[in-house]
């Protein structure tokens, strides 16, 4: 089992989107300050800004949602299909399919700018 932790601007609605979206299951839920989610093995929590998690660093650095590219990766064997449903919801992609040697894949941004790689093995 692997465990993601994403800091997001608004639980309810990172929940929404992680289960309507994306086929998550809502493990748990704390209101607006921690969700925990699950996906077969990969289990997501989703801290806001009162999470323990965002509390600022010794440096006064203050952790927030969606500046860097690490991510998560769900595999697919229809990435076609699932970017069309996905944009027809309004998602944001950061990018379009990009296709290399080991497949294909797309860079999904959550509602807090979070990434989500969507793959397809070639």
């Amino acid at each position: 089992m692997t465990t993601v932790r994403y800091m997001v601007n608004d639980v309810d609605e990172a929940v929404a989107f992680y289960r309507s979206r994306l086929g998550f299951g809502l493990v748990e839920q704390f209101g607006q300050v921690f969700a925990q989610m699950r996906h077969d093995e990969l289990t997501l929590w989703l801290a806001g800004a009162e999470s323990s998690a965002g509390r600022a660093m010794p440096d006064g650095t203050v952790p927030e949602p969606g500046r860097g590219w690490n991510r998560f990766v769900l595999e697919t064997d229809d990435l076609a299909g699932w970017v069309g449903r996905l944009r027809d919801a309004g998602a944001t992609f950061r990018n379009d399919i990009v296709v290399g040697p080991g497949g294909s894949q797309i860079l999904l941004e959550d509602p807090s700018g979070n990434v989500v790689e969507l793959f397809q093995p070639r």
